[in-house]
Protein backbone atom coordinates (compact mmCIF):
# COMPACT_ATOMS: atom_id res chain seq x y z
CA UNK A 1 0.00 0.00 0.00
CA UNK A 2 3.08 2.74 0.81
CA UNK A 3 4.91 1.47 -2.57
CA UNK A 4 1.61 2.32 -4.71
CA UNK A 5 1.05 5.72 -2.56
CA UNK A 6 4.81 6.32 -3.21
CA UNK A 7 4.52 5.65 -7.40
CA UNK A 8 1.27 7.64 -7.34
CA UNK A 9 3.18 10.86 -5.72
CA UNK A 10 5.93 10.15 -8.03
CA UNK A 11 3.60 10.12 -11.32
CA UNK A 12 1.77 13.12 -9.95
CA UNK A 13 4.97 14.76 -10.07
CA UNK A 14 6.06 14.28 -13.48
CA UNK A 15 2.48 15.23 -14.28
CA UNK A 16 3.25 18.61 -13.07
CA UNK A 17 6.36 19.05 -13.85
CA UNK A 18 5.28 18.08 -17.97
CA UNK A 19 2.61 20.42 -17.64
CA UNK A 20 4.55 23.27 -16.29
CA UNK A 21 7.39 22.55 -19.34
CA UNK A 22 4.48 22.56 -21.60
CA UNK A 23 3.23 25.58 -20.39
CA UNK A 24 5.99 27.65 -18.97
CA UNK A 25 8.78 26.72 -21.88
CA UNK A 26 7.03 24.88 -24.89
CA UNK A 27 4.45 26.94 -25.21
CA UNK A 28 5.53 30.63 -23.39
CA UNK A 29 2.23 31.13 -22.77
CA UNK A 30 2.02 33.87 -20.84
CA UNK A 31 -0.02 37.42 -20.16
CA UNK A 32 2.89 38.81 -18.44
CA UNK A 33 4.18 41.35 -21.07
CA UNK A 34 6.75 42.97 -19.13
CA UNK A 35 9.51 41.42 -20.21
CA UNK A 36 8.86 41.57 -24.15
CA UNK A 37 8.17 43.81 -26.64
CA UNK A 38 6.26 42.69 -30.00
CA UNK A 39 6.96 43.96 -33.01
CA UNK A 40 4.97 43.45 -36.66
CA UNK A 41 6.29 41.25 -39.42
CA UNK A 42 6.73 43.02 -42.01
CA UNK A 43 8.10 43.95 -45.82
CA UNK A 44 10.80 45.48 -46.82
CA UNK A 45 14.31 45.77 -48.72
CA UNK A 46 17.24 44.39 -46.92
CA UNK A 47 20.74 43.39 -48.10
CA UNK A 48 24.14 43.03 -46.99
CA UNK A 49 26.44 45.77 -46.25
CA UNK A 50 30.02 46.77 -45.52
CA UNK A 51 30.36 49.33 -42.86
CA UNK A 52 33.16 51.74 -42.94
CA UNK A 53 34.61 55.36 -41.94
CA UNK A 54 35.27 58.02 -44.47
CA UNK A 55 35.75 61.58 -44.69
CA UNK A 56 34.18 64.61 -46.87
CA UNK A 57 36.19 65.98 -49.59
CA UNK A 58 35.76 68.16 -52.74
CA UNK A 59 35.00 66.54 -55.94
CA UNK A 60 37.88 67.16 -58.10
CA UNK A 61 37.85 70.88 -59.26
CA UNK A 62 35.40 71.78 -56.55
CA UNK A 63 38.65 73.26 -55.13
CA UNK A 64 40.45 75.73 -56.56
CA UNK A 65 43.02 77.89 -55.64
CA UNK A 66 43.12 81.30 -57.96
CA UNK A 67 46.27 83.18 -58.00
CA UNK A 68 48.18 85.97 -60.08
CA UNK A 69 49.32 85.73 -63.55
CA UNK A 70 51.38 88.71 -63.30
CA UNK A 71 53.62 91.17 -60.46
CA UNK A 72 51.99 93.85 -59.23
CA UNK A 73 50.48 95.83 -56.21
CA UNK A 74 47.11 94.77 -55.11
CA UNK A 75 44.54 97.73 -55.66
CA UNK A 76 41.68 96.11 -54.30
CA UNK A 77 40.47 93.01 -52.41
CA UNK A 78 36.70 91.73 -52.61
CA UNK A 79 37.75 88.50 -51.15
CA UNK A 80 36.76 87.71 -47.42
CA UNK A 81 36.47 84.45 -45.72
CA UNK A 82 33.15 82.76 -45.94
CA UNK A 83 31.27 84.92 -48.87
CA UNK A 84 29.84 83.40 -51.72
CA UNK A 85 31.15 83.99 -55.25
CA UNK A 86 29.62 83.33 -58.48
CA UNK A 87 31.89 82.36 -61.45
CA UNK A 88 33.13 85.42 -62.85
CA UNK A 89 32.91 87.05 -59.56
CA UNK A 90 35.82 90.04 -59.73
CA UNK A 91 38.05 89.07 -56.54
CA UNK A 92 40.89 91.83 -56.78
CA UNK A 93 42.22 94.52 -59.06
CA UNK A 94 45.77 94.86 -59.25
CA UNK A 95 47.54 98.28 -60.16
CA UNK A 96 47.40 98.09 -64.18
CA UNK A 97 48.93 101.65 -65.01
CA UNK A 98 52.46 99.83 -66.61
CA UNK A 99 50.05 97.10 -68.78
CA UNK A 100 47.90 100.31 -70.19
CA UNK A 101 51.37 101.97 -71.30
CA UNK A 102 52.48 98.86 -72.66
CA UNK A 103 49.32 98.99 -74.62
CA UNK A 104 49.52 102.20 -75.65
CA UNK A 105 53.09 101.69 -77.03
CA UNK A 106 51.87 98.25 -78.79
CA UNK A 107 49.11 100.45 -80.78
CA UNK A 108 51.34 102.97 -81.71
CA UNK A 109 53.95 100.80 -82.95
CA UNK A 110 50.83 99.09 -85.08
CA UNK A 111 49.77 102.05 -86.46
CA UNK A 112 53.08 103.15 -87.55
CA UNK A 113 53.63 99.96 -89.23
CA UNK A 114 50.36 100.12 -90.84
CA UNK A 115 51.49 103.59 -92.40
CA UNK A 116 54.65 102.03 -93.66
CA UNK A 117 53.25 98.96 -94.92
CA UNK A 118 50.76 101.15 -96.58
CA UNK A 119 53.89 102.91 -98.59
CA UNK A 120 55.34 99.70 -99.72
CA UNK A 121 52.35 98.01 -100.80
CA UNK A 122 51.73 100.77 -103.03
CA UNK A 123 55.06 101.09 -104.12
CA UNK A 124 55.11 97.43 -104.82
CA UNK A 125 51.85 97.95 -106.43
CA UNK A 126 53.84 100.54 -108.74
CA UNK A 127 56.73 98.63 -109.45
CA UNK A 128 54.94 95.80 -110.41
CA UNK A 129 53.35 97.51 -113.23
CA UNK A 130 56.39 99.06 -114.66
CA UNK A 131 57.71 95.50 -114.84
CA UNK A 132 55.12 94.21 -116.49
CA UNK A 133 55.80 96.70 -119.21
CA UNK A 134 59.54 95.62 -118.95
CA UNK A 135 60.18 99.27 -117.98
CA UNK A 136 62.66 97.95 -114.88
CA UNK A 137 64.59 94.14 -114.55
CA UNK A 138 63.87 91.45 -112.49
CA UNK A 139 65.95 91.71 -109.87
CA UNK A 140 64.65 95.69 -108.77
CA UNK A 141 61.12 94.17 -108.95
CA UNK A 142 62.35 91.52 -106.40
CA UNK A 143 63.96 94.35 -104.10
CA UNK A 144 60.71 96.10 -104.02
CA UNK A 145 59.02 92.61 -103.16
CA UNK A 146 60.91 91.40 -100.25
CA UNK A 147 60.76 94.94 -98.94
CA UNK A 148 56.96 94.74 -99.07
CA UNK A 149 56.90 91.12 -97.27
CA UNK A 150 59.42 92.10 -94.57
CA UNK A 151 56.74 94.91 -93.64
CA UNK A 152 53.78 92.82 -93.69
CA UNK A 153 55.92 90.28 -91.51
CA UNK A 154 56.22 93.80 -89.41
CA UNK A 155 52.58 94.23 -89.47
CA UNK A 156 51.28 90.66 -88.42
CA UNK A 157 54.19 91.22 -85.76
CA UNK A 158 52.84 94.39 -84.03
CA UNK A 159 48.82 93.28 -84.25
CA UNK A 160 50.16 90.57 -81.85
CA UNK A 161 52.19 92.55 -79.60
CA UNK A 162 48.91 94.74 -79.10
CA UNK A 163 46.51 91.27 -78.76
CA UNK A 164 49.20 90.11 -76.18
CA UNK A 165 49.24 93.49 -74.18
CA UNK A 166 45.42 93.12 -73.87
CA UNK A 167 45.75 89.78 -72.64
CA UNK A 168 48.43 90.81 -70.07
CA UNK A 169 45.64 94.11 -68.96
CA UNK A 170 43.28 91.63 -67.94
CA UNK A 171 45.89 89.70 -65.88
CA UNK A 172 45.38 92.42 -63.87
CA UNK A 173 41.32 91.77 -62.96
CA UNK A 174 41.25 88.51 -61.12
CA UNK A 175 38.09 86.75 -61.84
CA UNK A 176 36.66 83.34 -59.90
CA UNK A 177 37.02 80.42 -62.36
CA UNK A 178 34.18 78.79 -59.97
CA UNK A 179 31.15 79.48 -57.71
CA UNK A 180 31.55 78.73 -54.50
CA UNK A 181 32.77 79.53 -50.69
CA UNK A 182 36.12 81.40 -49.87
CA UNK A 183 37.60 79.32 -47.52
CA UNK A 184 41.35 80.96 -46.77
CA UNK A 185 42.25 84.20 -48.16
CA UNK A 186 46.55 84.59 -48.57
CA UNK A 187 46.78 88.69 -49.59
CA UNK A 188 45.45 91.38 -48.64
CA UNK A 189 44.93 95.30 -50.40
CA UNK A 190 48.22 97.61 -51.06
CA UNK A 191 50.27 94.16 -50.60
CA UNK A 192 52.57 93.46 -53.81
CA UNK A 193 52.68 89.96 -55.45
CA UNK A 194 55.82 88.83 -57.11
CA UNK A 195 54.55 85.69 -60.37
CA UNK A 196 57.29 83.41 -60.70
CA UNK A 197 57.45 79.60 -61.19
CA UNK A 198 53.99 79.44 -58.95
CA UNK A 199 51.48 81.72 -59.56
CA UNK A 200 50.90 83.74 -55.55
CA UNK A 201 48.04 82.51 -54.50
CA UNK A 202 45.31 84.89 -53.46
CA UNK A 203 42.15 82.80 -52.07
CA UNK A 204 40.94 79.21 -51.83
CA UNK A 205 37.63 78.65 -53.16
CA UNK A 206 35.40 75.72 -52.53
CA UNK A 207 31.98 74.14 -54.26
CA UNK A 208 30.49 72.94 -51.23
CA UNK A 209 27.78 71.30 -53.72
CA UNK A 210 30.01 69.62 -55.38
CA UNK A 211 31.39 66.79 -52.58
CA UNK A 212 31.94 63.25 -52.21
CA UNK A 213 33.02 60.86 -49.89
CA UNK A 214 36.40 59.32 -49.20
CA UNK A 215 35.46 56.10 -47.49
CA UNK A 216 38.36 53.92 -46.13
CA UNK A 217 38.10 50.20 -46.56
CA UNK A 218 39.37 47.55 -44.84
CA UNK A 219 41.16 45.19 -47.72
CA UNK A 220 38.94 41.88 -46.57
CA UNK A 221 36.10 44.32 -47.88
CA UNK A 222 37.43 45.79 -51.20
CA UNK A 223 36.98 42.80 -52.82
CA UNK A 224 32.99 43.19 -52.49
CA UNK A 225 32.63 46.50 -53.45
CA UNK A 226 32.50 47.69 -57.22
CA UNK A 227 31.29 51.16 -58.90
CA UNK A 228 27.26 51.33 -59.14
CA UNK A 229 26.57 50.29 -55.70
CA UNK A 230 24.13 51.90 -53.08
CA UNK A 231 25.70 53.54 -50.23
CA UNK A 232 24.69 55.52 -47.57
CA UNK A 233 26.23 57.95 -44.64
CA UNK A 234 25.86 59.63 -41.13
CA UNK A 235 27.91 62.58 -40.08
CA UNK A 236 28.26 63.98 -36.99
CA UNK A 237 26.63 67.15 -37.09
CA UNK A 238 23.81 65.46 -38.26
CA UNK A 239 23.47 62.06 -36.35
CA UNK A 240 20.08 61.39 -37.56
CA UNK A 241 20.02 62.26 -41.44
CA UNK A 242 20.88 59.46 -43.68
CA UNK A 243 22.69 60.81 -46.92
CA UNK A 244 22.36 58.89 -50.24
CA UNK A 245 25.59 58.02 -52.20
CA UNK A 246 26.35 55.55 -54.63
CA UNK A 247 29.87 54.16 -55.67
CA UNK A 248 32.01 56.18 -58.39
CA UNK A 249 35.76 54.73 -57.86
CA UNK A 250 37.60 52.40 -56.23
CA UNK A 251 41.17 53.79 -55.70
CA UNK A 252 44.19 51.29 -57.00
CA UNK A 253 46.72 52.28 -54.77
CA UNK A 254 46.45 50.62 -50.62
CA UNK A 255 46.88 53.37 -47.85
CA UNK A 256 48.66 52.03 -45.02
CA UNK A 257 48.24 53.30 -41.34
CA UNK A 258 49.23 51.54 -38.52
CA UNK A 259 49.57 48.55 -40.26
CA UNK A 260 45.98 48.57 -41.57
CA UNK A 261 45.92 48.17 -44.95
CA UNK A 262 42.80 50.42 -46.53
CA UNK A 263 41.49 51.25 -49.84
CA UNK A 264 40.34 54.83 -51.01
CA UNK A 265 36.31 54.40 -52.14
CA UNK A 266 34.83 57.69 -53.60
CA UNK A 267 31.32 57.97 -52.75
CA UNK A 268 29.02 60.25 -54.98
CA UNK A 269 26.65 62.29 -52.59
CA UNK A 270 22.97 62.18 -54.16
CA UNK A 271 20.95 64.65 -52.26
CA UNK A 272 22.27 67.10 -49.50
CA UNK A 273 18.51 66.83 -48.27
CA UNK A 274 18.57 71.06 -47.41
CA UNK A 275 21.83 70.50 -45.41
CA UNK A 276 25.28 72.03 -45.58
CA UNK A 277 28.39 69.72 -45.45
CA UNK A 278 31.90 70.77 -45.28
CA UNK A 279 35.36 69.32 -46.41
CA UNK A 280 37.02 66.90 -43.64
CA UNK A 281 33.80 65.99 -41.78
CA UNK A 282 34.37 62.45 -40.28
CA UNK A 283 31.53 60.12 -42.11
CA UNK A 284 30.18 57.05 -40.97
CA UNK A 285 29.32 55.05 -44.30
CA UNK A 286 27.48 51.67 -45.15
CA UNK A 287 27.59 50.65 -48.22
CA UNK A 288 25.18 47.80 -49.76
CA UNK A 289 26.44 45.18 -51.42
CA UNK A 290 23.40 43.01 -52.26
CA UNK A 291 19.91 43.73 -51.70
CA UNK A 292 16.60 41.57 -51.61
CA UNK A 293 13.34 43.73 -52.22
CA UNK A 294 9.95 43.81 -50.06
CA UNK A 295 10.71 40.28 -48.29
CA UNK A 296 9.13 39.53 -44.71
CA UNK A 297 11.81 40.74 -42.25
CA UNK A 298 11.45 40.85 -38.15
CA UNK A 299 14.67 42.58 -36.19
CA UNK A 300 16.88 39.51 -35.85
CA UNK A 301 16.77 39.48 -31.71
CA UNK A 302 13.29 38.28 -32.30
CA UNK A 303 15.23 34.72 -33.58
CA UNK A 304 16.23 31.95 -31.43
CA UNK A 305 18.11 28.55 -31.68
CA UNK A 306 17.15 25.22 -30.21
CA UNK A 307 19.72 22.61 -31.57
CA UNK A 308 19.52 22.85 -35.22
CA UNK A 309 16.09 24.71 -35.89
CA UNK A 310 15.18 28.56 -35.51
CA UNK A 311 12.25 29.39 -33.82
CA UNK A 312 10.42 32.87 -32.65
CA UNK A 313 7.57 33.75 -30.19
CA UNK A 314 4.23 34.50 -31.94
CA UNK A 315 2.18 36.55 -30.03
CA UNK A 316 -1.40 35.95 -30.43
CA UNK A 317 -4.38 37.57 -27.99
CA UNK A 318 -1.87 37.94 -25.48
CA UNK A 319 -0.26 34.68 -25.19
CA UNK A 320 3.23 33.46 -26.60
CA UNK A 321 4.11 30.52 -28.41
CA UNK A 322 7.37 29.02 -30.49
CA UNK A 323 6.92 28.72 -33.97
CA UNK A 324 9.74 26.87 -35.94
CA UNK A 325 10.57 29.65 -39.17
CA UNK A 326 12.79 29.27 -42.10
CA UNK A 327 15.48 32.42 -42.66
CA UNK A 328 17.63 34.01 -45.96
CA UNK A 329 19.46 37.31 -45.42
CA UNK A 330 20.64 39.26 -43.01
CA UNK A 331 21.60 42.93 -42.81
CA UNK A 332 22.97 43.21 -39.29
CA UNK A 333 19.61 44.39 -37.65
CA UNK A 334 17.01 42.57 -39.82
CA UNK A 335 16.74 39.33 -41.01
CA UNK A 336 14.61 37.60 -43.74
CA UNK A 337 11.96 35.07 -43.15
CA UNK A 338 11.29 32.23 -46.14
CA UNK A 339 8.91 30.19 -44.11
CA UNK A 340 6.88 29.79 -40.75
CA UNK A 341 5.24 33.73 -40.41
CA UNK A 342 2.50 35.96 -42.37
CA UNK A 343 2.78 39.49 -42.99
CA UNK A 344 1.40 41.66 -40.05
CA UNK A 345 1.37 38.56 -37.36
CA UNK A 346 3.58 39.61 -34.25
CA UNK A 347 6.31 38.07 -32.57
CA UNK A 348 7.56 38.73 -29.13
CA UNK A 349 11.82 40.26 -28.30
CA UNK A 350 12.84 39.78 -24.99
CA UNK A 351 13.96 43.31 -23.60
CA UNK A 352 17.17 42.57 -22.17
CA UNK A 353 17.76 44.83 -18.30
Amino acid sequence: MKKNTIIFTLFLIVLAAGFFFYYTIGRQDSKDTSNYRTVEVSRQNIGSTVFALGVVKPMVGAEVKVGSRISGVVNRLRANIGDEIHSGDIIAELDDSELKARLAQSRAALERTKVEYDQALNEYERKRRLFERQHISQHEIDLYASSYNALNAQLMQAKANVELAEIQLTYATILSPISGVIASVSTQEGEAVAAGLAAPTFVNIIDLKRLEVHTYVDETDIGKIYTGQSASFTVDSYPNVDFPGKVTAIYPKAVIQDNVVNYIVTTEILDLKNHVLRPDMTANVTITLEERKSVLTIPAAAVQRDGGERYVLVSEEGHRHRRIVSTGWRDGTYIEILEGLEEGELVAIAEIF
